[in-house]
Protein backbone atom coordinates (compact mmCIF):
# COMPACT_ATOMS: atom_id res chain seq x y z
CA UNK A 1 0.00 0.00 0.00
CA UNK A 2 2.06 2.99 -1.30
CA UNK A 3 -0.75 5.41 -2.47
CA UNK A 4 -0.15 8.92 -1.12
CA UNK A 5 -2.10 10.73 1.67
CA UNK A 6 -5.35 9.85 3.28
CA UNK A 7 -6.78 7.87 -0.43
CA UNK A 8 -4.66 4.69 1.21
CA UNK A 9 -7.37 4.74 4.65
CA UNK A 10 -9.90 2.68 2.76
CA UNK A 11 -8.29 0.18 0.99
CA UNK A 12 -6.19 -0.19 3.72
CA UNK A 13 -8.53 -1.09 6.56
CA UNK A 14 -10.45 -3.32 3.48
CA UNK A 15 -7.21 -5.15 3.17
CA UNK A 16 -7.13 -5.51 7.18
CA UNK A 17 -10.80 -6.75 7.44
CA UNK A 18 -9.98 -9.36 4.80
CA UNK A 19 -7.25 -10.80 6.63
CA UNK A 20 -4.15 -9.71 4.56
CA UNK A 21 -0.82 -9.35 5.35
CA UNK A 22 -0.25 -5.48 3.85
CA UNK A 23 3.12 -3.94 3.30
CA UNK A 24 2.32 -0.58 4.27
CA UNK A 25 3.95 2.84 2.91
CA UNK A 26 0.83 4.93 3.48
CA UNK A 27 1.48 6.93 6.86
CA UNK A 28 -1.93 8.31 6.72
CA UNK A 29 -4.09 4.61 7.34
CA UNK A 30 -2.63 4.73 10.54
CA UNK A 31 -1.89 8.13 11.77
CA UNK A 32 -5.63 8.74 10.72
CA UNK A 33 -7.10 5.55 11.93
CA UNK A 34 -4.19 3.61 14.17
CA UNK A 35 -7.10 2.42 16.76
CA UNK A 36 -9.55 1.11 14.48
CA UNK A 37 -7.00 -0.48 12.18
CA UNK A 38 -4.68 -2.21 15.13
CA UNK A 39 -7.91 -3.61 16.45
CA UNK A 40 -9.03 -4.77 12.85
CA UNK A 41 -5.84 -6.57 12.04
CA UNK A 42 -5.72 -8.39 15.56
CA UNK A 43 -9.47 -9.86 14.51
CA UNK A 44 -8.51 -10.85 11.12
CA UNK A 45 -4.90 -11.96 11.65
CA UNK A 46 -3.42 -9.50 9.13
CA UNK A 47 -0.24 -8.44 9.38
CA UNK A 48 0.70 -5.21 9.27
CA UNK A 49 4.94 -5.11 7.46
CA UNK A 50 6.38 -1.65 7.58
CA UNK A 51 7.87 -0.31 4.56
CA UNK A 52 9.37 2.87 5.83
CA UNK A 53 13.12 2.90 6.39
CA UNK A 54 12.26 3.93 9.81
CA UNK A 55 9.53 1.52 10.47
CA UNK A 56 11.41 -1.16 9.02
CA UNK A 57 14.67 -0.37 11.10
CA UNK A 58 12.72 -0.69 14.21
CA UNK A 59 11.08 -3.72 13.57
CA UNK A 60 14.63 -5.29 12.30
CA UNK A 61 15.97 -4.25 15.69
CA UNK A 62 13.08 -5.71 17.45
CA UNK A 63 13.22 -9.70 15.59
CA UNK A 64 13.92 -12.12 18.10
CA UNK A 65 13.54 -9.25 21.40
CA UNK A 66 11.08 -10.87 24.29
CA UNK A 67 10.37 -7.80 25.96
CA UNK A 68 9.05 -4.30 24.38
CA UNK A 69 11.63 -1.63 24.09
CA UNK A 70 12.17 1.08 26.34
CA UNK A 71 12.92 3.60 23.69
CA UNK A 72 12.36 4.11 20.23
CA UNK A 73 14.59 6.80 18.57
CA UNK A 74 13.55 7.68 14.88
CA UNK A 75 16.22 9.30 12.92
CA UNK A 76 15.38 12.03 10.60
CA UNK A 77 17.81 13.76 7.52
CA UNK A 78 16.50 17.15 8.20
CA UNK A 79 15.82 17.46 4.81
CA UNK A 80 17.60 20.72 2.50
CA UNK A 81 16.66 23.46 5.51
CA UNK A 82 18.81 22.11 7.99
CA UNK A 83 20.43 24.58 9.55
CA UNK A 84 18.12 27.70 7.69
CA UNK A 85 16.70 30.35 9.90
CA UNK A 86 13.15 31.56 10.32
CA UNK A 87 13.63 34.19 7.45
CA UNK A 88 15.20 31.57 4.92
CA UNK A 89 12.94 29.63 5.70
CA UNK A 90 10.26 31.95 4.05
CA UNK A 91 11.38 32.71 0.94
CA UNK A 92 12.24 28.71 -0.10
CA UNK A 93 10.47 27.73 -3.23
CA UNK A 94 8.79 24.37 -4.44
CA UNK A 95 11.93 23.62 -6.35
CA UNK A 96 14.29 23.97 -3.36
CA UNK A 97 12.18 21.63 -1.20
CA UNK A 98 11.81 19.01 -3.33
CA UNK A 99 15.59 19.03 -3.62
CA UNK A 100 16.24 16.11 -1.13
CA UNK A 101 19.82 15.82 0.02
CA UNK A 102 19.60 12.03 0.55
CA UNK A 103 16.28 10.44 -0.77
CA UNK A 104 14.54 10.67 -3.72
CA UNK A 105 10.68 10.61 -2.85
CA UNK A 106 6.94 11.94 -4.23
CA UNK A 107 6.51 15.37 -4.45
CA UNK A 108 4.16 15.14 -1.10
CA UNK A 109 6.65 13.05 1.35
CA UNK A 110 9.56 15.25 0.15
CA UNK A 111 7.58 18.59 0.90
CA UNK A 112 6.80 16.76 4.39
CA UNK A 113 10.36 15.80 4.83
CA UNK A 114 11.49 19.22 4.47
CA UNK A 115 9.13 20.81 6.81
CA UNK A 116 9.42 17.40 9.43
CA UNK A 117 5.62 17.10 9.05
CA UNK A 118 7.13 13.22 7.74
CA UNK A 119 8.69 12.65 10.96
CA UNK A 120 5.67 13.29 12.96
CA UNK A 121 3.76 11.13 10.96
CA UNK A 122 6.11 8.48 11.19
CA UNK A 123 6.11 9.08 15.84
CA UNK A 124 2.01 8.56 15.40
CA UNK A 125 2.69 5.87 13.06
CA UNK A 126 5.59 4.22 15.16
CA UNK A 127 3.11 4.70 18.64
CA UNK A 128 0.46 2.32 16.31
CA UNK A 129 3.16 -0.25 15.01
CA UNK A 130 4.83 -0.96 17.71
CA UNK A 131 2.42 -0.37 20.84
CA UNK A 132 4.24 2.30 22.30
CA UNK A 133 3.54 5.35 24.39
CA UNK A 134 4.62 8.73 22.73
CA UNK A 135 7.12 9.57 25.77
CA UNK A 136 9.17 6.46 24.46
CA UNK A 137 9.55 7.79 21.36
CA UNK A 138 12.30 10.15 20.05
CA UNK A 139 13.31 12.15 17.31
CA UNK A 140 17.37 12.80 16.20
CA UNK A 141 18.37 14.40 13.16
CA UNK A 142 21.03 12.45 11.49
CA UNK A 143 22.17 14.29 8.18
CA UNK A 144 23.95 10.90 7.01
CA UNK A 145 21.13 9.05 6.41
CA UNK A 146 22.98 5.81 7.38
CA UNK A 147 21.56 4.66 10.74
CA UNK A 148 17.66 4.36 9.97
CA UNK A 149 16.20 4.14 13.74
CA UNK A 150 17.64 3.13 16.86
CA UNK A 151 15.80 0.70 19.84
CA UNK A 152 16.92 1.30 23.49
CA UNK A 153 16.37 -1.86 25.75
CA UNK A 154 15.69 -2.09 29.69
CA UNK A 155 19.69 -2.74 30.16
CA UNK A 156 20.82 0.26 28.15
CA UNK A 157 21.92 -1.02 24.92
CA UNK A 158 20.78 0.14 21.47
CA UNK A 159 20.34 -1.97 18.41
CA UNK A 160 20.66 0.30 15.12
CA UNK A 161 19.88 -0.67 11.99
CA UNK A 162 22.13 0.58 9.07
CA UNK A 163 22.27 0.78 5.64
CA UNK A 164 22.47 3.04 2.12
CA UNK A 165 19.48 5.36 1.88
CA UNK A 166 17.95 3.28 -0.89
CA UNK A 167 13.65 2.34 -0.27
CA UNK A 168 14.87 -0.66 -2.60
CA UNK A 169 16.24 -2.35 1.05
CA UNK A 170 12.78 -1.80 3.05
CA UNK A 171 10.37 -3.18 0.73
CA UNK A 172 12.22 -5.81 -0.43
CA UNK A 173 12.52 -6.76 3.22
CA UNK A 174 8.66 -6.36 3.56
CA UNK A 175 8.03 -8.18 0.56
CA UNK A 176 10.29 -10.96 1.06
CA UNK A 177 10.04 -11.52 5.09
CA UNK A 178 11.08 -13.55 7.28
CA UNK A 179 13.85 -14.22 4.61
CA UNK A 180 16.47 -12.24 3.16
CA UNK A 181 16.93 -12.09 -0.12
CA UNK A 182 20.29 -11.45 -1.78
CA UNK A 183 20.23 -8.99 -4.35
CA UNK A 184 23.14 -7.24 -5.78
CA UNK A 185 21.30 -4.45 -7.01
CA UNK A 186 21.29 -3.08 -3.63
CA UNK A 187 24.01 -0.87 -2.59
CA UNK A 188 26.44 -1.57 0.03
CA UNK A 189 27.95 0.85 3.27
CA UNK A 190 31.90 1.59 1.98
CA UNK A 191 33.28 1.90 5.82
CA UNK A 192 36.27 3.38 4.91
CA UNK A 193 34.26 6.77 3.17
CA UNK A 194 31.82 6.89 6.69
CA UNK A 195 34.01 9.55 8.38
CA UNK A 196 31.53 10.56 10.76
CA UNK A 197 27.83 9.84 11.85
CA UNK A 198 25.85 12.88 13.01
CA UNK A 199 23.38 13.39 15.76
CA UNK A 200 21.25 16.33 16.98
CA UNK A 201 17.83 17.32 18.04
CA UNK A 202 15.37 18.62 16.26
CA UNK A 203 14.70 22.11 16.10
CA UNK A 204 10.79 22.41 17.04
CA UNK A 205 10.66 25.96 17.05
CA UNK A 206 12.00 26.34 13.22
CA UNK A 207 10.14 23.19 12.07
CA UNK A 208 6.50 23.24 13.68
CA UNK A 209 4.96 20.48 12.04
CA UNK A 210 7.22 18.20 13.54
CA UNK A 211 5.84 19.63 17.31
CA UNK A 212 2.12 20.01 15.74
CA UNK A 213 2.24 16.49 14.58
CA UNK A 214 3.09 14.63 18.30
CA UNK A 215 0.80 16.88 19.81
CA UNK A 216 -2.51 16.02 17.53
CA UNK A 217 -0.99 12.23 17.74
CA UNK A 218 -1.11 12.66 21.88
CA UNK A 219 -4.33 14.34 21.57
CA UNK A 220 -5.69 11.29 19.57
CA UNK A 221 -9.28 10.83 18.54
CA UNK A 222 -9.64 13.02 14.94
CA UNK A 223 -6.98 15.25 15.61
CA UNK A 224 -4.64 12.83 13.52
CA UNK A 225 -7.21 13.14 10.84
CA UNK A 226 -7.46 16.91 10.86
CA UNK A 227 -3.69 16.97 10.88
CA UNK A 228 -3.51 14.59 7.89
CA UNK A 229 -6.54 16.52 5.83
CA UNK A 230 -4.72 19.79 6.29
CA UNK A 231 -1.42 19.39 5.47
CA UNK A 232 -1.76 17.43 2.23
CA UNK A 233 -4.38 20.49 1.42
CA UNK A 234 -1.12 22.89 2.59
CA UNK A 235 1.53 21.21 0.84
CA UNK A 236 -0.70 21.55 -2.74
CA UNK A 237 -1.06 24.95 -1.95
CA UNK A 238 2.69 25.44 -1.29
CA UNK A 239 3.81 23.42 -4.52
CA UNK A 240 1.54 25.47 -6.83
CA UNK A 241 2.84 28.67 -5.23
CA UNK A 242 -0.10 29.73 -3.81
CA UNK A 243 1.38 30.12 -0.28
CA UNK A 244 4.91 30.36 1.53
CA UNK A 245 6.71 27.23 2.94
CA UNK A 246 6.63 28.76 6.13
CA UNK A 247 2.74 28.76 5.94
CA UNK A 248 2.45 25.14 5.46
CA UNK A 249 2.35 25.20 9.47
CA UNK A 250 1.03 28.07 9.95
CA UNK A 251 -2.43 27.05 8.25
CA UNK A 252 -1.97 23.37 9.73
CA UNK A 253 -1.83 24.69 13.20
CA UNK A 254 -5.06 26.80 12.63
CA UNK A 255 -7.31 24.11 11.25
CA UNK A 256 -6.03 22.07 14.69
CA UNK A 257 -6.95 25.05 16.95
CA UNK A 258 -10.15 25.32 15.32
CA UNK A 259 -11.24 22.01 15.59
CA UNK A 260 -14.59 20.00 16.98
CA UNK A 261 -12.59 17.05 18.29
CA UNK A 262 -14.28 13.62 18.29
CA UNK A 263 -12.51 11.55 20.94
CA UNK A 264 -13.43 7.76 19.58
CA UNK A 265 -14.22 8.11 16.05
CA UNK A 266 -15.95 5.72 13.23
CA UNK A 267 -14.35 5.82 10.16
CA UNK A 268 -17.24 8.19 8.93
CA UNK A 269 -16.11 10.81 11.04
CA UNK A 270 -12.39 10.30 10.60
CA UNK A 271 -13.53 11.01 6.90
CA UNK A 272 -15.50 13.76 7.69
CA UNK A 273 -13.25 15.18 10.10
CA UNK A 274 -10.63 15.16 6.57
CA UNK A 275 -12.69 16.73 5.03
CA UNK A 276 -13.50 19.30 6.86
CA UNK A 277 -9.72 20.00 7.66
CA UNK A 278 -9.31 20.62 3.90
CA UNK A 279 -12.16 22.83 3.18
CA UNK A 280 -10.98 25.02 6.50
CA UNK A 281 -7.27 25.73 5.08
CA UNK A 282 -8.73 25.96 1.76
CA UNK A 283 -10.84 28.92 3.26
CA UNK A 284 -7.84 30.17 5.13
CA UNK A 285 -5.31 30.45 2.51
CA UNK A 286 -8.07 32.59 0.46
CA UNK A 287 -8.50 34.58 3.50
CA UNK A 288 -12.21 34.31 4.01
CA UNK A 289 -13.47 35.49 7.33
CA UNK A 290 -13.83 32.80 9.16
CA UNK A 291 -15.08 33.03 12.55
Amino acid sequence: MATPGSSGLGPTLAAVKAGKNIALANKESLVMAGDIITRQAGLSGARILPVDSEHSAIWQCLEGERKPPALIILTASGGPFRHYSPAQLDGVTPEQALAHPSWRMGKKVTIDSATLMNKGLEVIEAHWLFNIPFDRIRVLIHPQSIVHSMVEFIDGATKAQLSCPDMRLPIQYALSYPERLANPELPRIDWKDISRLDFEPPDLDTFPCLKLAIQAGEKGGTYPAVLCGADEVAVELFLSKRIKFTQIAQLVEAALEHHQAVAQPTIDEITAADGWARERVLKLARGDNLC
